[in-house]
């Protein structure tokens, strides 16, 4: 039987590679088999994932890239394309969070989560689809999150621009779905709950209330593991997923049926 899961001879495009999920996804899919770009604004970061990924024996490549910026994401996908001639998978994962409801938060602070959360998903698929339709195959994966549906009413979690962004990522996912299926490509989304990374350690993780509660209220009873959502990424970037299009997973521990 196939191996659909597979990832040999492709190559895997990661933003946000420097941390968190994002690193984690990788590596993953290294160990699959193929060979990956990282990009991300510290490319210091960059270069300790690129070590964990060149003892797999696959190829790496890292490449500044601010997602919020054009010029920055053309710059790197040129740097991807001049280096292995191809990009098979996208992983959009670079993302913020920003505290706040709309009766405080900035217009600086709301802008910003739009343009790295839904603007950089736009920026760095506008410079890899061209290429994609052209060979007719092409898998991409934007990470959203359960907040794009859920919300919650403590205050440490209250993060409007978050949710609204966040529900953007899926409903963009669903518009390029449709567009871009009959070019070969694929185009899903994965919504975690809480996973610990750089982003939820120095605040969430840090509230013993509100990971009582998140527990108490997660059938699974806890947040998820790091390397947890690598099955989910490494279904929708491989071919096990071929017939899957515009679909928003969430990878949960069961949160959103309670």
């Amino acid at each position: 039987m196939d191996n659909f899961f597979d990832l040999t001879g492709k190559v895997a495009v990661v933003t946000g590679a420097s941390s968190g999920l994002g690193a984690d996804a990788a590596l993953a899919y290294a160990k699959a088999g193929a060979d990956v770009a990282l990009l991300a604004r510290r490319v210091e970061k960059l270069d300790e994932v690129k070590a964990e990924i060149e003892k797999t024996g696959r190829k790496v490549v890292t490449a500044a890239c601010d997602v919020t910026n054009e010029e920055s994401v053309k710059a790197a996908i040129d740097k991807v394309l001049e280096t292995f001639g191809h990009i098979d998978i996208l992983l959009n994962n670079a993302g913020i969070a920003v505290r706040g409801g709309v009766d405080s938060m900035t217009v600086e602070d709301w802008d910003k989560s739009f343009d790295t959360n839904v603007k950089g998903i736009f920026l760095a698929s506008k410079y890899v689809v061209p290429h994609m339709k052209e060979k007719g195959y092409g898998k991409i994966v934007n990470i959203a999150s359960i907040n794009a549906v859920v919300a919650d009413k403590f205050d440490v979690f209250i993060r409007h621009s978050y949710n609204s962004s966040k529900a953007a990522v899926v409903g963009l996912t669903r518009g390029m779905a449709a567009s871009y299926a009959r070019y070969g490509i694929t185009v899903n989304a994965i919504g975690p709950a809480l996973f610990e990374s750089e982003m939820t350690s120095g605040t969430l993780f840090k509230s013993e209330d509100f990971l009582k509660s998140y527990n108490m209220a997660n059938p699974a009873g806890r947040p998820g593991n790091r390397g947890e959502l690598n099955g989910t990424v490494l279904y929708l970037s491989s071919d096990a997923s071929s017939y899957v299009q515009g679909q928003f997973i969430i990878v949960d521990g069961g949160s959103a049926l309670v």
